[in-house]
């Protein structure tokens, strides 16, 4: 492999060198530490909140992406296990090689013909390396949708010894005695632990039967493991290439331009190619003319890691994240979510900005009870990771519009409204909004309380906010993807004026706002 890694290095004349800076990087060694280009998928209309993280948290400035939602900063490999610890990107990836303004040809066949020849000329070499110290780096789950565990098949004799998935054959069911014995003999110690099985076996089982129970003895189970560890480099790496692509002037598909890709890298590297139990995921993101090539570092989006019980539209960890990050939270803040579902906001809060305290609150039991559940999910997991299981939050089923809370006792209220698609309705949403922003500002603190709201139903917010002058002022909004809706997060700065004596105060609504029984009137998580 040595050997084809530094063959990749080598640029052949007639290709097109790369336009961005930041792919030099790549190449940059000091002794055993190496400067890589690491590529992260962010929230999209959260770029900049990701790119002040990674400065606050790793020292580096970040470029982001034309292609909204993603960011690369350069990272050496001593603090790469820093970038698992940010709290705003969904996935990682290191990058192998990347185009600014990469020149596709007209036809489709010359396309993929080009994408098929720069497989074999890409600097791989350095990737690979920040791969491999990456799987070390990560505490390994067993079998995973990408992971290369042993999957055991029922209804086969060879099956009961575990075996890699790159070596796993199924045995005929009539083995001869030869083939019995050339299988076993694979490691010594497997042959002893075998003969003495053998030898407590009648003499006239046949050689299918004698498998059968050599098999199942757990000496031999446990041998074939540690002969498995012992021979690491004998498994045949399994990958996949997974093509991302926006823009309408291209020839070709993504599932085209990832089988031609793929295929030229399996040729290259001599790898198995296998889309569900794959140990490298090898990334094509393609944005118009804009081309980079990467190999992903983490198995699955990292957005899940707070939330074990979730609802019908669960909020992602890392758009509450960067919801927390837009209102600054100070400590002693006193910060509410009235409408918090899952619990998915709350719980990041308590988590990352654990010097403020946190009330989570729904007017449906079974939120409330997720969002308890979720809780000590988390309070089980710190203590086994000898951490302090004590979280800065506390849970409530109450009224969305007659909080249990004094008037201007909060500081912060961030909350996912409900947006009238899976839950809800629209038309409903004019009563509520109005109500529960009158509500929202009677608790919240005049003159410093903030609050960030996200909602897709704009027109609805805007106009009760409208109405809500004398009590709320829109200061910034954050455009997002929630779920492929186009969606607003809105900060708004609590008005210094007195609740109670304000015209707002005496608005009624068109009709009663219905916030009991089973919660889908007034809740939506996304």
């Amino acid at each position: 492999m040595s050997s084809q890694e530094e063959g990749a290095a080598e640029q052949d004349p007639n290709t097109e060198e790369p336009s961005s800076s930041s792919s030099c990087e790549n190449d940059v060694t000091t002794g055993d530490v190496i400067t890589v280009t690491i590529g992260a998928t962010v929230p999209t209309g959260f770029e900049h909140t990701a790119a002040e993280e990674v400065k606050e948290k790793i020292g580096v400035d970040t470029r982001i992406s034309k292609d909204r939602g993603r960011i690369y900063f350069p990272i050496t490999t001593d603090k790469l296990f820093q970038v698992h610890l940010l709290r705003s990107v969904d996935n990682l990836f290191v990058v192998v090689e990347e185009y600014d303004h990469y020149q596709f040809k007209g036809s489709k066949e010359e396309t993929l013909m080009e994408l098929q020849q720069l497989a074999s000329k890409l600097p791989w070499t350095n990737a690979m390396e920040v791969w491999k110290l990456n799987r070390t780096l990560k505490k390994k789950k067993g079998y995973r949708k990408g992971g290369n565990g042993t999957k055991v098949k029922p209804n086969s004799v060879a099956t009961n010894v575990l075996v890699p998935d790159s070596e796993h054959q199924e045995l005929p069911q009539e083995m001869s005695a030869t083939e019995s014995q050339t299988k076993v003999e694979s490691t010594p110690d497997v042959e002893s632990c075998t003969q003495e099985a053998e030898e407590a076996a009648p003499q006239e089982t046949s050689a299918t039967e004698s498998q059968t129970k050599v098999v199942r003895t757990p000496d031999v189970e446990s041998c074939t493991q540690e002969a498995e560890e012992a021979a690491p480099q004998d498994k045949v790496i399994k990958f996949r290439v997974t093509c991302n692509r926006a823009g309408d002037k291209h020839s070709f598909s993504s599932n085209e331009a990832a089988r031609d890709f793929g295929g030229a890298v399996q040729e290259f590297f001599q790898w198995k190619a296998d889309m569900t139990k794959f140990d490298i995921e090898v990334l094509l993101n393609i944005h118009n003319e804009e081309m980079v090539i990467g190999i992903a570092l983490t198995e699955e989006s990292l957005h899940r890691r707070n939330i074990s019980h979730f609802g019908p539209t669960t909020l992602r960890s890392t758009l509450c994240y960067g919801m927390l990050r837009l209102c600054k939270p100070q400590p002693s803040d006193v910060i509410l979510d009235p409408m918090c579902g899952t619990g998915a906001i709350p719980l990041e809060g308590a988590i990352e900005f654990n010097s403020s305290f946190y009330i989570a609150g729904d007017n449906y039991d079974m939120a409330v009870n997720r969002t308890v559940n979720n809780i000590c999910h988390i309070q089980k997991r710190r203590v086994e990771k000898g951490s302090p299981s004590g979280l800065p939050i506390d849970t409530v089923r109450w009224d969305l519009c007659n909080l249990p809370m004094r008037t201007s006792s909060v500081d912060i209220i961030i909350t996912d409204m409900p947006f009238g698609k899976r839950m809800g309705s629209r038309k409903k949403n004019w009563d509520l909004y109005p109500s529960c922003l009158r509500e929202m500002a009677r608790v919240c603190r005049p003159g410093t309380g903030k609050a960030v709201l996200l909602t897709q139903d704009k027109k609805c917010f805007s106009k009760a906010i409208s109405r809500m002058g004398g009590l709320w002022r829109k200061l910034h909004t954050v455009w997002v993807n929630v779920g492929g809706l186009h969606a607003g997060v809105y900060l708004l700065k609590r008005t210094g004026a007195v609740f109670g004596q304000t015209p707002e105060d005496v608005y009624e609504s068109r009709g009663p706002v219905n916030t009991q029984g089973d919660g889908k009137d007034v809740k939506e998580l996304f």
